[in-house]
């Protein structure tokens, strides 16, 4: 599996320093300069910016997804069912279109990502699903999703342990989605990755692969690199302590097909997706951020979305944006990230 990075579109996207920069010294800490993480990720400032503010009467928060638009611009998805447009430079609202479902009914949806036709594939995890949007908020069409995926007692999943990360692989042709948590009778810790095969203008089911999350995380994005890996994040909430958010390069070009194996228990012959710690999230400097709960960190919330943006210097820029849940003690926060691969 071939996966790729379109970098012209990126590039011409976030200027991700500058805007957090732009936020102000009251909501944004950027420096220019590197932070490091570790070795391989720095954090070049972040911005709370966007923090319990309100666009055309609709609450600017809840975020669980980003991708790049074909213009360059930001699109962010709340899990409220409400599609932002964000200038890329400075993250001001630009635009909110409201999704549904077939009957009018909100999403939980959490996974976003851009067709080459300019349309928006968007997960949610209530059924789950995936569906598509044209920029109006149109459903154009929904993609099969395998029984053993949908919440119990039509599948084996758990409520709120589905579908929440969301990449086109290289060349627009495939589609990966990331389960959250793992499925009633698989191994704990071990989530699915399902993918789609473009057939014409559809999607068809295609492989699934396992991956091991760190204990009591969970998966809640992943993005396509360029050379048929993936960045892949991971999280968890304890209450008294904080976050945890684990970045992780994945590889899944030589992981065994899952698609056919009803319980994923550690069978021999079975080769899960490997990966490779890139950073703690709460290893990295705190940049005089504040936090209104305990963290590890106070830089650290619950981050739940991320892309890539672009090159800078030879890594990766990425930007990252935490959930706030519409919570008084959580913050609509965006992290500006290098990170060598």
């Amino acid at each position: 599996m071939r996966l790729r990075t379109v970098l012209a579109t990126l590039t011409a996207g976030l200027a991700a320093a500058a805007c957090l920069s732009a936020a102000g010294p009251a909501n944004a800490r950027s420096s220019g300069a590197p932070h490091a993480c570790s070795p391989t990720v720095s954090v070049h400032g972040f911005s709370d910016a966007l923090d319990k503010t309100t666009h055309q009467d609709t609450f600017v928060g809840n975020l669980s997804a980003l991708a790049v638009d074909e213009d360059g611009s930001l699109a962010a998805l709340s899990d409220r069912s409400a599609l932002f447009g964000l200038d890329a430079r400075t993250l001001a609202p630009e635009s909110v279109v409201p999704l549904a479902d077939e009957t009018g009914a909100a999403l939980d949806s959490e996974g976003l990502a851009v067709d080459r036709d300019g349309s928006y594939l968007v997960s949610s995890e209530t059924e789950p699903s995936v569906r598509r949007y044209s920029a109006a908020g149109k459903i154009l069409g929904r993609l099969p999703v395998p029984d053993s995926l949908r919440v119990a007692p039509a599948g084996r999943a758990t409520p709120n342990g589905t579908f929440e990360g969301l990449t086109l692989l290289p060349g627009g042709r495939t589609l990966l989605a990331s389960m959250e948590y793992a499925l009633s009778g698989d191994s704990s810790g071990v989530v699915r990755f399902q993918t789609w095969k473009r057939t014409g203008t559809s999607f068809r089911l295609a492989a699934q692969y396992g991956y091991r999350v760190d204990a009591g995380l969970g998966v809640p994005e992943v993005q396509a690199l360029p050379d048929g890996r993936l960045l892949v994040l991971e999280r968890g909430f304890t209450s008294g302590v904080g976050n945890t958010v684990r970045l992780y390069l994945a590889d899944p070009r030589h992981a065994t097909d899952t698609s056919g194996i009803e319980n994923l228990t550690g069978q021999d012959g079975v080769r899960l997706i490997g990966k490779t710690l890139l950073a703690d999230i709460a290893d990295c400097p705190s940049l005089g951020a504040t936090a209104e709960q305990p963290q590890p960190n106070p830089l650290l919330d619950n981050i739940e979305g991320m892309v890539i943006t672009g090159r800078a210097k030879g890594r990766l820029r990425v930007l990252l944006v935490s959930d706030d849940n519409q919570n008084a003690v959580q913050t609509t926060r965006f992290y500006d990230l290098r990170v060598r691969v």
